[in-house]
C-alpha cells in the first residue's frame, strides 16, 4: 500500500479497520487489503459474516485478520472498536474504511421517522463515529488515511430515495471538509460514490413492495462494475492522493450533468419521474 507515512513516503503495510466487512464492498475492501499485504480488522454488526471474511482472508494469505462485532450507529461500540483494533493489530491503525450502510427507498411522505432514524443511525452516524474516534489517533501519530463509502445518490438526488440521499450527501460533505482540515496533518481522505454495485444493500434494505424484483433486475442488467473492481480503483486513487472515486460511467455522467446545470438537472429528474412511476407499478 502507498499510504503516507510520517516521512511522506509510501509505507509497506496497511493496518486497516473496515466496517460492514461481512459482505459486499466491505468484504471486497478487506480481501483486497489482505492481498496487498495489509492486516485487517473486519467489523460488522453480524459477527458471523465478519468471521466468514476473516476465514476467506486466512485461506488465501498469511496476513492477520480479526472479526469484531460493531454497531457503527452506537458511539460506545465504535469507541470500543477503535481501542480493540490497535490491541489486536499490535500496531496503530493507519487506514479507516467507513463502509457500513443500509438502503432505504420510498416517497418522502411514506417514510416513517423510525426509518429515517434507522438509516441515519448507520449511514451517517456510523461515518461520524468512525471519524470521531480515529481522526485524533491519526493526528497524534502524524499520518493516516480515511475512505468514506458514500454513493452517487449523494449528488444525484433521485426521487423516492430521500433519506438515503440525505445520508450519503452528508457523508460526501463530511469527506470534503475533512480533506481540507486534515491535509496539513498528512491524513489522506477519499470518498467513494458508486451507482449500482452488486451487493446485498438493496436486498437487505427497506424498500416498498412495488420495488419487488426491480432491484435484482437493475443489478443484473445495469451494474457496470463489481465490488472488487470498485475497491481496487478506490485504493489506487487513495494512494494517488485523489479525493473522489466515481467508478462507473453513469456515475460520472450524473456528476458532470449536475455540475454543468444544477437547475436543468433537477428539471430533467422531475420530467422523468412519471416514467419511473409507470415502470414500478
Amino acid at each position: 500500500m502507498g499510504l503516507l507515512s510520517k516521512k511522506n513516503k509510501p509505507s509497506q503495510k496497511a493496518y486497516a479497520v473496515v466496517t460492514g466487512a461481512g459482505s459486499g464492498i466491505g468484504r471486497s475492501f478487506a480481501l483486497e487489503l489482505a492481498k496487498r499485504g495489509g492486516d485487517v480488522i473486519c467489523a460488522d454488526i453480524d459477527l458471523s459474516s465478519a468471521q466468514e471474511t476473516v476465514d476467506l482472508i486466512q485461506s488465501m494469505t498469511s496476513t492477520s485478520a480479526y472479526a469484531v462485532h460493531c454497531d457503527v450507529g452506537l458511539k460506545e461500540s465504535v469507541h470500543a472498536l477503535a481501542e480493540q483494533a490497535e490491541q489486536l493489530l499490535g500496531h496503530p491503525v493507519t487506514l479507516l474504511i467507513n463502509n457500513a450502510g443500509v438502503g432505504l427507498g420510498s416517497k418522502f411522505d411514506e417514510v416513517s421517522l423510525e426509518d429515517w432514524r434507522w438509516c441515519m443511525h448507520v449511514n451517517l452516524w456510523g461515518v461520524i463515529h468512525g471519524c470521531h474516534y480515529f481522526v485524533p489517533k491519526f493526528k497524534q501519530q502524524g499520518f493516516g488515511a480515511i475512505i468514506n463509502v458514500a454513493s452517487a445518490a449523494g449528488y444525484t438526488a433521485a426521487p423516492e430515495m430521500t433519506a438515503y440521499n440525505v445520508t450519503k450527501s452528508s457523508v460526501l460533505a463530511l469527506s470534503e471538509t475533512l480533506a481540507s482540515e486534515l491535509h496539513a496533518y498528512n491524513i489522506a481522505v477519499n470518498v467513494l460514490c458508486p451507482t449500482l454495485v452488486p451487493t446485498n444493500i438493496m436486498k437487505n434494505g427497506r424498500l416498498p413492495s412495488r420495488y419487488s424484483g426491480l432491484a435484482d433486475k437493475l443489478l443484473m442488467n445495469h451494474a457496470f462494475t463489481t465490488s472488487d473492481a470498485v475497491v481496487k480503483k478506490t485504493l489506487n486513487r487513495l494512494d494517488a492522493g485523489k479525493l473522489y472515486t466515481i467508478p462507473q460511467p453513469d456515475a460520472k455522467l450524473f456528476w458532470w450533468m449536475k455540475r454543468a446545470s444544477p437547475s436543468l438537472y433537477v428539471k430533467l429528474l422531475g420530467l422523468g419521474y412519471p416514467l419511473f412511476n409507470q415502470i414500478t407499478k
